[in-house]
């Protein structure tokens, strides 16, 4: 009776084996919200927001997902920005290959990317790679890059987003551009423009005070921005990149 217990026993394991392996992430990763819940977010890769018009391949689940350092420097970042009355606010973090190889596919399919042309309003989305806006290899692949925001404490309730919707271009006023609870930056979020330059001058004094406090606090602890992308910062040094998807935590 005891050996058949054991035996029954040893088949579940190697049954659900398999499955929690998969669904574990790798050594070193760790989902952002189990090290600081505060932080907001807001995966746009997993959803239709974004400038491919459609959720990227890897997005299984709607999580920010980073190396742990970089979870934990973020959280520094939080705490500071929280005697402020200000909370960080994520769009994306670690970034499976396979999603990157899907942006290189739709920059070059061809077509000419409405509605997701308000991302572009003045490019041609063949030219986003030469330009510099998209990257064939990219630093979030090795989940130590990170883009976000800053909102004000209370967060304000935001609309849904409507992929019906002909939002307007994301260099335009706030208020017609996708629904979005974040401070004005001057442009939103993945807006290939020269506008999105951090350092832009093409922007509102306010637009800029706002770009400088979130910069600044970030530097604080240890992020490097890079000059294109006001909301794009990496953390420490190059790790190897990878290609596991993103799936619910358990």
């Amino acid at each position: 009776m005891r050996q058949a217990f054991v035996l029954a026993v040893l088949s579940l394991l190697a049954l659900t084996a398999p499955t929690a392996a998969r669904d574990a992430l790798p050594a070193g990763f760790v989902y952002l919200r189990e090290v600081d819940a505060s932080i907001a977010q807001d995966m746009r890769y997993a959803s239709h927001d974004n400038f491919v018009g459609r959720p990227l391949p890897g997005y299984a689940a709607s999580e920010c997902v980073l190396r742990q350092a970089v979870a934990e420097a973020l959280a520094k970042v939080q705490a500071e920005l929280a005697q402020q009355q200000l909370s960080l606010k994520v769009y994306d973090c670690y970034r499976p290959r396979r999603a990157v190889a899907a942006m290189m596919r739709w920059a070059d399919d061809g077509a000419r990317g409405a509605p997701s042309k308000r991302f572009f309003p003045k490019l041609d989305k063949r030219t986003l790679f030469a330009q510099g806006y998209i990257a064939a290899q990219s630093v979030h692949s090795t989940g130590a890059a990170i883009d976000l925001t800053l909102i004000r404490l209370p967060a304000a309730a935001v609309a849904a987003f409507d992929p019906a919707v002909p939002y307007g271009p994301c260099t335009g006023p706030a208020s017609a551009r996708a629904p979005d609870n974040s401070m004005d930056m001057g442009t939103g979020f993945d807006c290939f423009d020269v506008k999105s330059y951090t350092l832009s001058r093409a922007i509102s004094p306010e637009q800029r005070r706002w770009r400088s406090v979130l910069v600044g606090a970030m530097r604080h602890h240890g992020f490097k921005n890079y000059f294109r992308e006001w909301w794009h910062f990496t953390y420490g040094a190059r790790e190897p990149s990878q290609d596991f998807a993103i799936g619910a935590r358990r």
